[in-house]
């Protein structure tokens, strides 16, 4: 099944992002699991087959308003015919593969040409489909089926992005198709980020990390492993490539710890999330991404105790080329005192999962997904008090 004929077309792609099951084969569009009424009153699902006209694979006006049918052929509700769109039957084989039964003819108003395939399609399974839902409303050709790109398209996901598609949103979600950002640390912060940075076209994910997933991981990541996963003592990095490369191709695991021994493979990367809750190792890897010249934001939180009650500031610095001198003056490269209880390893899963957001939102910003009217490369949020704080913009 071919989906470049679908990724070309726009009347194609709305189909699509409609949810309506679509294949090409040579030179028909294929419309599966269309609903109708048979002779007996029953709901049956067949196939509606048009003929395309297709220039290097990009469609064309519809040279004809005819279509073809797999399936016996459809009635009203009652069992009667619907006579108005028949115009002959017979078993014909119109391309390979492909055996239609009925053909019809429903020309459209006022000049008998449909502008384009979401105009002929839609039409078509109204007037097959319509009975069947007066039957009962939940049958309907919009089954949402997975879509697979083919296997020589340069694509991140293992299955085709069609949200974008459907919200319209494509253009802006093509400034984040980067060739190669890392995760430095997948403990709860960083492993939200992954979450939300694998539901974006990068095209790879290098993930650093020499921890192994344990069982308080558990409750403070997202996805909910099995026993038996945990059992596994997997490291982090490749317990979460195995669960991100199911959506994802490009999951890099690094189960190592970044040092000076390694810290060069940062060199080249388009942006980097250091998600460290240890800031002993942080100093040679932030040197370092400021000597690479590569963009970077730095996450942390800043949790305390009181009574029998949780406050505290979480933090996301950023660091890119217009603006660096900030940085040292906002995060430490110390660790923090004992007394601090998120170095006691308390960590909470929907505050890990808001600072990845806030940090996810400000490199969206910065290649242009999202506007950036402040530029702000340092933001806090106060959980006692629910504010937000946003400073340090270049000058």
């Amino acid at each position: 099944m071919s989906q470049r004929p679908i990724n070309r077309s726009r009347d194609l792609k709305a189909l699509r992002d409609d949810g309506y099951d679509l294949e090409v084969r040579s030179g028909c569009l294929l419309v599966k699991d269309v609903p109708y009424v048979n002779s007996q009153k029953q709901v049956r699902r067949g196939i509606l087959v048009i003929k395309l006209v297709l220039a290097d694979d990009e469609t064309g006006k519809p040279d004809t308003h005819v279509a073809y049918f797999s399936g016996e052929f459809p009635c009203n509700e009652d069992g009667t015919a619907i006579e108005k769109i028949r115009a002959g039957s017979g078993v014909q084989s119109i391309a390979e593969g492909v055996t239609i039964e009925h053909t019809f003819s429903a020309k459209p108003k006022p000049d008998d040409s449909y502008p384009n395939y979401h105009a002929q399609v839609t039409t078509y399974v109204a007037i097959l489909s319509g009975p069947a839902q007066r039957i009962d409303p939940k049958w309907t050709a919009k089954s949402y089926p997975l879509v697979v790109p083919d296997a020589d398209d340069d694509e991140p996901f293992n299955y085709i992005d069609t949200a974008s598609s459907r919200a319209g949103i494509v253009a802006a979600t093509k400034k984040l198709a980067l060739g190669k950002i890392a995760i430095v640390g997948l403990g709860g912060t960083g492993s939200y980020v992954l979450d939300l940075v694998a539901k974006t076209p990068v095209r790879q994910i290098h993930l650093y990390d020499g921890d192994t997933f344990l069982q308080h991981n558990a409750f403070r990541s997202p996805s909910a492993p099995s026993g038996d996963e945990l059992r596994a003592r997997q490291p982090k990095t490749t317990y979460f490539k195995n669960l991100y490369g199911k959506m994802h191709r490009g999951i890099v695991d690094k189960p190592v710890y970044l040092g000076a021994g390694n810290v060069e493979e940062l060199r080249g990367m388009d942006f980097v999330f250091v998600c460290l809750d240890k800031n002993g190792p942080k100093k040679l890897i932030v040197e370092k991404l400021e000597e690479f010249n590569v963009p970077f934001t730095d996450v942390g939180m800043g949790i305390q105790m009181d009574g029998d009650s949780l406050g505290g500031i979480l933090r996301v610095t950023t660091s890119t080329a217009q603006q660096r001198d900030h940085f040292r003056g906002r995060v430490s490269f110390e660790n923090a005192p004992g007394d601090d209880d998120y170095n006691r390893n308390i960590q909470i899963a929907d505050l890990n999962a808001l600072n990845a957001v806030l940090a996810v939102i400000k490199w969206k910003k910065l290649f242009g997904f999202y506007r950036d009217l402040k530029s702000e490369h340092h933001t806090q949020f106060s959980i006692d008090t629910n504010l937000l704080i946003n400073e340090d913009r270049p000058q």
